[in-house]
């Protein structure tokens, strides 16, 4: 039996969903678990060369032999779900839904915009963080709709932890998709209140998954090289630069810069700071390190089999700032090169 965690070293964006998907396809992992809540989005190419941003579905649902399970620990956002199980074609079968995961209301998205919740501290206002905090109140005359409590929820609804028990009973491999990064940790985040409202540690998706410690075999940290945080208020991010210096120094032709899947606003985009990942480091203690974007060192050398030497270098140059060897490189959408084979 065979847990595998990733996970993210920054303040998220970093290829998770990708890392995922990819890890799952290669291991021929049986399930797959999303996390979290609608707040973040993770972008993939599925085995049909489309591109797909999932909130809520784990990104190996595209796999066709992988069952997508959400938690007990899930936030889901309804109306989101449908879209999403309607665009990826998932079949009822291959969708577990815990029936103690929360339901987002369109009231806690309210909330979140009326306290001005994405001027204060960026927030996606996605109802995630009111959500959190509502399931923890656990008012009587506020009570938290779950997704036993949802009819168009009833032919998904599965106890997700036998569920998931039982495939490592039989030796199949999982998967556990985190979302967002250490640096928006509720509980380690060292600008809060800039910060989501759960905790983005391997252990902390662990528990919303509702697995033992003695499952996991991986935990895979996800870093980049040029780290970002989305756009406004959203706190401090160390040698903050900008997209046109990042597309002039990687040697593009043309400007390029990124959006957040879920407010289609421009990141914010810093130089890469060693103490972040450090700490992520200490805390995850992953046995896999996977650096993506490294096309960002070397634009001319995008979706290439092996890194060039300026890539190489700036790689290397990272190994000696964090103090642990990169496992896997990221040059491109769907690429993840092993780095024993990275320089041929």
């Amino acid at each position: 039996m065979a847990v595998s965690i990733v996970t993210g070293g920054q303040y998220g964006s970093e290829g998770k969903g990708k890392t995922a998907f990819l890890w799952a396809r290669d291991k021929d992992a049986a399930a797959a678990v999303r996390v979290g809540g609608s707040n973040s989005g993770h972008t993939v190419y599925g085995e049909d060369n489309i591109q797909y941003a999932f909130r809520m579905l784990p990104t190996a649902s595209l796999l066709q032999g992988v069952t997508a399970v959400l938690p007990a620990g899930a936030y889901i956002d309804m109306p989101v779900l449908q879209k999403e199980i309607r665009i990826s074609g998932i079949s009822e079968g291959r969708l577990k839904v815990d029936p103690n995961a929360v339901i987002i209301k369109e009231e806690y998205k309210e909330f979140e915009a009326k306290n001005g919740m994405g001027a204060y501290i960026g927030s996606t206002l996605s109802g995630t963080g009111a959500a959190v905090a509502a399931r923890a109140m656990r008012a009587k005359d506020r009570p938290v709709m779950r997704a036993q409590d949802v009819p168009e929820l009833q032919p998904y609804l599965s106890d997700t932890k036998a569920y998931l028990r039982g495939l490592l009973d039989q030796g199949r491999e999982v998967v556990i998709e985190g979302t967002q990064g250490y640096g928006l940790s509720n509980y380690h985040a060292e600008d809060y209140p800039c910060a989501t409202s759960r905790d983005t540690t391997a252990a902390g998706f662990l528990a919303e998954t509702g697995l033992s410690p003695f499952d996991v075999e991986h935990v895979i940290l996800v870093i980049r090289g040029f780290p970002i945080r989305v756009a406004g208020h959203s706190g401090k991010l160390e040698s903050e630069i900008t997209w046109q210096i990042v597309s002039e120094e990687s040697g593009a032709k043309e400007l390029f810069e990124e959006r957040t899947t879920v407010t289609d606003k421009v990141r914010r985009v810093g130089r890469f700071a060693g103490k972040i990942v450090r700490e992520a480091i200490m805390v995850n203690r992953p046995d896999i390190l996977v650096l993506n974007h490294v096309d960002y060192f070397d634009y001319a050398n995008k979706n290439q089999g092996q890194l060039s030497s300026r890539q190489l270098e700036c790689v290397r140059r990272i190994e000696e700032e964090i103090g642990q060897k990169i496992d896997f490189c990221g040059n491109g959408e769907m690429s993840l090169i092993p780095m024993r084979a990275a320089n041929g």
